[in-house]
């Protein structure tokens, strides 16, 4: 089957402890974050949720309307 097939309360249980770190902190000081280009944090991300997120197939990050990272963890 090919589809959205998700329980958001899932994803929003996986980012309520990444939105708690990410929360009034400079993302330098953040593990991981020391330099937080888009493309850092899309893998940041990827690899805080994927564990909790079965099925997991890309994380975006945008810094800007029209600039974007697209991770598929590789």
């Amino acid at each position: 089957m090919i589809g959205w097939i998700y329980d958001h309360a899932n994803i929003s249980a996986a980012m309520k402890p990444l939105l708690k770190i990410l929360d009034h902190t400079y993302l330098n000081e953040i593990e991981g974050l020391e330099n937080p280009t888009i493309e850092n944090m899309a893998e940041w991300f990827w690899k805080k949720l994927d564990p909790h997120c079965p099925g997991l197939s890309e994380i975006v990050v945008h810094e800007t309307p029209t600039a974007r990272c697209v991770y598929r963890g590789q």
